[in-house]
This record gives structure tokens, sequence and C-alpha cells, in this order.
């Protein structure tokens, strides 16, 4: 399912509307209970809410702690498995790069947001720099990278790739 634009009035996506305004109360709640950022997410499967996150990241000192990661973790925990096929992410925001690569990860089926992008920079949270970064070649990217020791960190993946029983992901 390819989804670009709004969906409001799109009848394939009635009751999603719901979820939605659930995720965006949570922003606002965090906002306004002076407990963090402008943004909430909720992960839902088989009609269900299973987990909801909000932004954390000034609460515990956790930049990581994003809406969407902390909906993630919760989902994972409650169901099990740290993957979420099948699960719809509704988020009050378009998802920022890390949030949107964990989503990958954890292999959710759809992403439904509330504000944009460009919406989140003009409220003062702007993720182009990091889109920008990713796109450059490690050599020109403002984060100085170097490899080191590459033939001994081969080893790990030598144990891996030799491991009977893994749990690929």
């Amino acid at each position: 399912m390819q989804i670009h634009t709004e969906v409001e009035d799109d009848s394939r996506f009635q009751g999603h509307a719901e979820f939605m305004r659930q995720a965006i109360a949570l922003a606002t709640e965090n906002v306004t209970g002076g407990r963090g950022g402008p943004f909430g997410a909720v992960v839902v499967k088989d009609g269900r809410v299973i987990a909801t996150g909000v932004n954390r990241v000034t609460a515990s000192n956790d930049p990581t702690a994003h809406a969407e990661v902390m909906a993630i973790r919760s989902a994972c925990q409650r169901l099990g498995t740290f993957l979420l096929e099948g699960c719809d992410v509704y988020t009050s925001c378009e998802p920022c790069p890390m949030c949107l690569a964990a989503i990958y990860w954890a292999r959710c089926r759809a992403v439904f947001y509330g504000n944009t992008a460009a919406d989140a920079a003009r409220a003062g949270f702007d993720d182009e720099f990091l889109y920008q970064q990713i796109s450059r070649p490690i050599s020109e990217r403002s984060l100085p990278m170097a490899q080191m020791l590459a033939g001994e960190a081969q080893a790990s993946f030598a144990a891996w790739q030799e491991t009977p029983g893994k749990v690929r992901y």
C-alpha cells in the first residue's frame, strides 16, 4: 500500500482517524504537561492499540527517545518480538531519519503521519541537515568518520556466519 497524500477523505482509511487523533493528543499532552517535545506515536495491530510513545529526549537525556522509537520499543516488549509485521504506526509528525529507519527495521506495515517534515522545521525541529548528511559520501560528511581495524572487525561477522541457530533480522 503506497500512500503519499492526505487520506482523510479516502473511505479505505475511515477507522484510521481515531488512531491519528490519539497520536496527536499524546503529542499535545506531552508539551502541555511539561514532559517533552510535541511528538506522539501509536502502534496498532489488527485494529487494536499495541503501544504508544511520546518524545522523552529531554526528560530522559536520551537523544534516541523519539516518540516512534519509544512506541516501537514498547510494542516489541508487549508482543515479545523485534518484528512488528502487520503493525501500523500513527505519528503526529512525519518520522525523522532515525525513526524512519527504526520503523523499517521493525518491518512495520505502514506509517500515517500528521505534520510534515516541513511543518516540524517551521516549529524548530529541522531534519534537513540529517537527510543531507546521510546522502553524502562518508568523506564529505561534517562528522569525521574513519574506518579502523577492518581485518580484526571481520571476526565478529565470521562468528555470526558460523553460528548455528542464529536469529536473523
